[in-house]
């Protein structure tokens, strides 16, 4: 039976929810400017609107050029007939001449184009904690403030067929040293060919369609120190090959070196009851971080439907905390390490405006075998209110069967999310993202709230705030009930 407090907690969903409904209504207005780049969050492509053109251009197939690796038209040769495009009640008109070579409007006449591309962001970051530390011994941080900097230079060469990425990551908190770290987020080469490409060096790779938990994604490790989601991912060593056929797209990586994972300092938020031993890590193979670890993925799209299987061999990304003796024989939790073996399935199908996703898995190696699943839909509403905005509308279901005693523990064993998403489609790129985790058995009551807009053409404010309700003292995340956050994030981009 679901708990009282569930519905209490769902009816404060929705009230927070059309408070962000009630802001798109009137918005109107189109954007023409460059963006700065960022993460697309939508989870679904708008539907096209219906054309104003009274007459098109046909083109053979022979007239598109396609990018093999990213699947982007690249060039579309111009046909030899000349012809007309036109709106009603508009005099402009378009004539293509096939004489004519085309040029990228940014470039002057006879300049070439730059093998070198130089961007990255610069970001400030401030974190509140409303309420004070559930433990004494840690700090109550009213302010705390961060400096952001992750720059990122790509270098092409052979006609686009070679790359070279570099994108390092520093992050300085004024108030946790675990958090101020450095990392390299991609160091590669990459070389495509034809119908295949090859990646050596450092990357980031994701897996996944679900969006309250991202089940099949494996390959690199989690940064949870920014901000605990363990959707920021370090940097992981790979060689990657990926080979698309008519039968699919195969990616196979071997994985040299192993990546701990980062955690909060003995005194800062989001420790729990009892400091964790980062830098006295188990591992249960005895080459420890130098192990080599494997990964394959098959991926294919059959009309609607998305369809990925992928399988993991090596040492687990998610590490169990066995209770230890620290310093003076005080009890600490020791990061312990497996091997595991990891058989994972994630489904997408796209019907209008519906988006159905579902992951799942099967892992050894952690006690007993074990499954875990999430599944659910996303419904888009377009131009509500008649307006530009659209709003998503998020449902999905988490099942864990693990034993924590013997696997990592989970929060996500037994609980629903729910969740509306919000864009405003407005000049300043206006997105929010609103949801609630709600556990079935206790009733515990997790929301969370990000909204980001930007700022003229190279700023962006970002708002991320995460906070519990109705927590019980029995329940695995009462640790953590104190460690409300707020976090605002100016980032410049260049």
């Amino acid at each position: 039976m679901v708990p009282q407090s569930f519905w209490f907690g769902l009816a404060g969903f929705v009230l927070l929810a059309g408070g962000f409904v009630s802001t798109a209504y009137g918005q109107d207005a189109t954007s023409t400017t460059p963006r700065p780049p960022r993460a697309d969050t939508s989870g679904s492509a708008k539907p096209p609107a219906e054309p104003e053109v009274t007459t098109a251009v046909e083109l053979d197939d022979e007239d598109v050029v396609v990018d093999e690796e990213w699947g982007e038209i690249e060039d579309i040769e111009k046909p030899a007939i000349t012809n007309t495009v036109s709106k009603p009640d508009d005099d402009l008109s378009i004539e293509w001449d096939d004489d004519e070579a085309s040029e990228a409007d940014s470039l002057e006449p006879g300049k070439p184009e730059s093998p070198f591309s130089f961007t990255g962001v610069v970001g400030f970051e401030l974190r509140t904690f409303p309420v004070n530390p559930g433990f004494s011994n840690q700090k109550k941080l009213t302010f705390s403030p961060a400096l952001i900097i992750e720059p990122e230079l790509i270098y092409n060469w052979s006609g686009g067929k070679d790359r070279f990425t570099f994108k390092p990551y520093l992050m300085l908190d004024k108030d946790d040293n675990n958090r101020s770290h450095f990392d390299i987020r991609e160091l590669s080469y990459l070389h495509q060919g034809e119908g295949w490409d090859v990646l050596v060096g450092v990357s980031k790779v994701f897996w996944g369609v679900t969006e309250s938990r991202k089940l099949v994604d494996i390959v690199n490790q989690s940064d949870s120190v920014l901000d605990g989601d363990n959707e920021d991912k370090l940097g992981q060593p790979m060689v990657n090959l990926n080979v698309e056929s008519k039968w699919g797209a195969v990616s196979l990586f071997v994985l040299p070196g192993f990546r701990e994972r980062t955690f909060p300092g003995d005194d800062n938020r989001f420790r729990g009851p009892l400091p964790i031993a980062d830098d006295n890590p188990n591992f249960q193979s005895d080459a420890g971080k130098s192990r080599v670890d494997f990964a394959a993925r098959w991926s294919k799209t059959f009309d609607a439907w998305d369809v990925g299987v992928s399988h993991f061999y090596g040492t687990s990304r998610e590490p169990r905390l066995l209770l230890g003796a620290g310093a003076g024989g005080q009890p600490v939790l020791i990061p312990r390490y497996d091997i595991i073996n990891q058989t994972g399935l994630d489904v997408q199908y796209t019907k209008d405006a519906w988006l159905w996703k579902f992951e799942a898995i099967s892992r050894q190696g952690q006690g007993k075998r074990f499954y875990a699943a999430v599944g659910g839909f996303e419904y888009t509403e377009y131009q509500i209110f008649e307006s530009q905005a659209d709003l998503g509308l998020l449902l999905e279901f988490q099942y864990d069967g693990r034993d924590s005693s013997d696997a990592p523990g989970t929060l996500a064993d037994n609980d629903i999310f729910a969740g509306a998403r919000l864009a405003l489609n407005d000049e300043q790129d206006t997105t929010s993202l609103v949801g609630m985790i709600v556990d079935v058995d206790t009733g515990a009551s997790f929301v969370s709230v990000e909204a980001e807009r930007r700022i003229g053409d190279s700023w962006k404010i970002e708002l991320e705030a995460r906070f519990s309700l109705f927590i019980p003292d029995s329940d695995v995340a009462a640790g953590f009930r104190k460690d409300d956050l707020i976090t605002l994030r100016l980032n410049r981009y260049f």
